[in-house]
């Protein structure tokens, strides 16, 4: 059975002030409480520009030695750059990973999303950029233009070693590949779908059990996954987190408040 590293993507949301966190709670405070309940954070903010190093020191500081966290790639470099050597993407990462090298042993897989528009006419520079990073951490792409998805994508990531990001998002095929020692899952849904995020507005169970059956075949094949949810998916990201971690078997720790966040009854 593969070690299960699941969060929401971010952590840092007023919309969760009084259902995730308590009402009084400093922001400064949110993160130990996230990992309270969960044991992995995708770090959005990330992909606007690198933290500061003294930014991750606090944060590795609130966080018990088994947490993970998984930095995304700074737009800069996936998508002002499109990962081009010639436009300083390579040289822009390598300082981007020394920075998150911080982290130390908390330090997850380091997502690297790129746009629609980097297509598989751009595969020698995917390539390229995969051979430039260090070969001590641990990468996992997300590709958004369908071009991507044949069998020659999934031969590129595995020559690697990187992951192929399982993705949720719009009208995107929903697969799951090997390439890597472990799974990389993101359930995004539809960017401002949703007024209110701090309750489930839909029960998307139906989805979780398909992802579930999907990757049973993938788990024997891998030792560690990790999954990140939007509240676009489905209103509240830490109560659909839930539902998966129930549904997987998982111990699911429930926030130390009244919880409010769903529609659906127990998860």
């Amino acid at each position: 059975m593969p070690s299960w590293y699941l969060g929401t993507m971010g952590f840092a949301y007023e919309p969760w002030r009084g259902v995730f966190y308590p009402p009084g709670v400093a922001s400064r405070a949110y993160l130990a409480h996230y990992s309270r309940v969960f044991n992995a954070v995708e770090l959005d903010s990330t992909f606007y520009g690198a933290p500061r190093p003294a930014t991750l020191h606090q944060w590795a500081a609130q966080t018990p030695p088994d947490f993970r966290f998984c930095p995304k790639t700074p737009r800069e470099i996936t998508h002002e750059h499109s990962l081009a050597p010639d436009r300083g993407a390579v040289d822009a990462m390598l300082a981007f990973l020394d920075t998150t090298r911080v982290l130390g042993r908390r330090l997850g897989p380091v997502l690297i999303q790129l746009p629609p528009s980097f297509g598989p006419e751009q595969r020698e520079a995917l390539a390229g950029f995969l051979a430039a990073l260090p070969a001590d951490l641990r990468y996992a792409v997300e590709l958004r233009h369908r071009g991507w998805y044949t069998p020659t994508t999934a031969d590129l990531l595995r020559s690697f070693g990187v992951a192929w990001v399982a993705l949720d998002y719009l009208d995107l095929p929903r697969q799951v590949h090997v390439t890597a020692d472990f799974l990389y899952i993101r359930w995004v849904g539809q960017h401002g779908r949703w007024e209110q995020r701090g309750r489930e507005e839909i029960d998307v169970t139906p989805q979780l059990r398909w992802w579930w059956e999907q990757l049973q075949p993938a788990l024997g094949q891998t030792g560690e996954v990790y999954g990140f949810f939007n509240d676009d998916y489905a209103g509240y990201a830490p109560a659909t987190c839930n539902r998966l971690k129930a549904m997987a078997g998982l111990p699911v720790v429930e926030p130390e408040i009244p919880q409010q966040g769903t529609l659906f009854g127990e998860i």
